[in-house]
């Protein structure tokens, strides 16, 4: 593929990733992707990989059902022995190429997608939920450990 310069186009529905199924709230939609092999000016393959998709999340301030745009854009450097990693110019993620030089390309987009995830699903536009909660009489009391032995102390003299 990287002798030839080609390119794979596909689509993938989301209830494919199974490993990304997990960290959504349901499976409905489809990711688009694009690979496109070649080699770079100081002869390193590569393979530049072109996700985008909507992954439907739940936002964890409103609880409500999100769609968070994801469009990635990756160039992965192509090499055959994790100690070719430090030979990669900048800007290039190792990607360690099977014995058998077989890419699985739903793994390689779900890979990405999982990355893509956020820790804590934020619906963009959602204003954070601030209050002011008052402690009461008996919280604040309960909240010092020492005030019974301020009971305790003698008055002085």
């Amino acid at each position: 593929m990287v002798s030839a310069r080609r390119g794979v186009e596909g689509r993938l529905p989301l209830s494919a990733l199974t490993r990304l199924e997990g960290s959504l709230l349901d499976t409905k939609g489809e990711v688009r992707f694009a690979l496109e092999f070649d080699r770079d000016s100081l002869q390193v393959p590569y393979v530049e990989l072109r996700i985008d998709a909507q992954l439907p999340l739940v936002c964890q301030r409103s609880m409500d059902r999100f769609l968070l745009p994801v469009r990635i854009v990756q160039r992965l450097g192509l090499i055959r022995d994790e100690a070719d990693e430090a030979a990669l110019p900048e800007g290039y993620e190792p990607l360690l190429v099977p014995d058998d030089g077989e890419l699985r390309t739903t793994e390689l987009v779900e890979d990405e997608l999982i990355l893509a995830v956020p820790v804590v699903p934020v619906k963009p536009g959602s204003e954070a939920v601030e209050r002011d909660w008052p402690a009461t009489q008996v919280e604040q009391e309960r909240a010092n450990p020492f005030a019974a032995l301020s009971a305790l102390k003698k008055p002085d003299k």
